[in-house]
């Protein structure tokens, strides 16, 4: 038998450990929005994106520049981002400002980048 460090060398379950856990997990559908959350931030140029509009709300031309991509990326990453309601939107005249949702999103940067900070 082949042991590894990440497994228990025993298979024993605690019934109530098991029941108390399972009665704390949410719907499968929010699970479902948090792991696409987390997916949307597995792109370097969308957590860069967020990272960026966490200072101040930019246009697509602005976001273009200073993550150095194309302004037609940008947009796919946007329409990412406003999908899962990280980002929002505001039109002036003939220029689209994008902004963090709201303060969450900034909250869930600041903690995944301390985390990252942590050997």
């Amino acid at each position: 038998m082949i042991r590894t460090a990440d497994k228990c060398e025993v298979w024993a379950i605690d019934e109530e450990k098991v029941s108390r856990t399972r009665q704390h997990l949410l719907p499968d559908e929010v699970f479902t929005v948090l792991a696409e959350t987390f997916g949307a931030l597995a792109d370097s140029n969308r957590a860069k994106i967020l990272y960026s509009l966490a200072e101040e709300e930019l246009c697509v031309c602005d976001i273009a520049c200073v993550v150095a991509i194309s302004d037609s990326a940008v947009s796919q990453h946007l329409r990412i981002l406003r999908t899962l309601h990280l980002v929002k939107q505001r039109r002036e005249g003939r220029m689209m400002y994008y902004s963090l949702s709201d303060d969450h999103i900034r909250q869930l940067l600041e903690v995944c980048l301390e985390h990252t900070k942590h050997p």
